[in-house]
């Protein structure tokens, strides 16, 4: 696996890359790093589908605000490495701050003179209590699909607020990229993977399941015939007020395209949730079929 640090040196690589797989797709994995299994999985679905596949690890500072978890975020680069090595990565995208950001940004208090502003959709879901996030991650991912021009990217299910934005940009702004969403990877209790799980202690972790075990019911008063967000809101809400521990950040059912609201639930609704538990913010969704 070759490791490269400049993006001079990332868009030579590709070019001599692309040489010699003239016919080949490249496949990108953008990451902040802390690899677990739900980013192996975007590994391996890139390596069966496309002859070239380029991992990034890089901890974005705009898409972090002035009170969350930028300085604490963990960082397991050496570890990172070896294991995009053996999941069969050809080419691995690893820059500074400044390399990304040479006039901004080298600090969370600076921004770049340019930004990628998704618009209204940025401010639903986990941008309302993350304002400018979402701007961080447009413009980020934005750079890196200009950098490294993959002809397909590949992005977990969990961050489904971040798949519709970048759907979105991808869209609006033309760029010659086809996204991936790949399947929430859970653990053996069903806790939806995430870098951030490491944060929490035992006692949080066990706590953490509320959030699965509440999609769950609404799965299966779904399944019972109930189709009105309302009500199924409700019900997971009263689930959720028997661990007061967990502060609520929304439960709600919306479109997948736009975030928006929907009166009842339909095939391809998303219910999604997010929460704190402790000091740890987490999320979790699923579409439904």
């Amino acid at each position: 696996m070759q490791i490269v640090d400049t993006i001079a040196g990332t868009r030579q690589a590709i070019r001599d890359t692309r040489a010699a797989h003239p016919d080949g797709t490249l496949g990108l994995v953008p990451t902040m790093g802390a690899l677990h299994a739900g980013h192996l999985s975007l590994i391996d679905r890139a390596r069966r589908e496309n002859p070239i596949v380029a991992a990034s690890i890089f901890v974005n500072p705009l898409q972090f605000g002035p009170n969350e978890d930028l300085a604490k975020y963990p960082r397991t680069f050496a570890d990172d490495c070896a294991q995009l090595e053996r999941a069969g990565v050809d080419l691995l995208f690893a820059p500074t701050r400044a390399e990304m950001y040479p006039r901004g940004a080298a600090v969370t208090t600076t921004t770049p003179s340019t930004t990628v502003d998704p618009g209204p959709i940025a401010n639903r879901l986990d941008g309302v209590s993350r304002p400018g996030h979402f701007i961080g991650v447009a413009t980020v991912v934005a750079k890196l699909f200009h950098i490294l021009q993959p002809d397909r990217a590949y992005f977990g299910q969990k961050d489904a607020a971040q798949l519709a934005i970048l759907r979105q940009m991808v869209r609006d702004l033309d760029i010659p990229v086809d996204l991936i969403a790949c399947p929430i990877v859970r653990d053996h209790d069903g806790l939806a993977l995430s870098s951030r799980n490491r944060y929490l202690t035992p006692d949080e972790r066990a706590q953490a399941l509320i959030l699965p075990r509440t999609l769950d019911l609404i799965a299966q008063r779904i399944a019972a015939g109930e189709r009105r967000s309302e009500p199924l809101i409700a019900a997971g809400r009263a689930l959720l007020e028997q661990h007061p521990e967990v502060v609520l950040d929304y439960l709600t059912l919306v479109d997948p395209d736009t975030l928006l609201p929907v009166p009842e639930a339909s095939p391809g609704t998303l219910v999604a949730i997010a929460a704190k538990v402790g000091t740890t913010r987490l999320i979790d969704n699923f579409l439904l079929e």
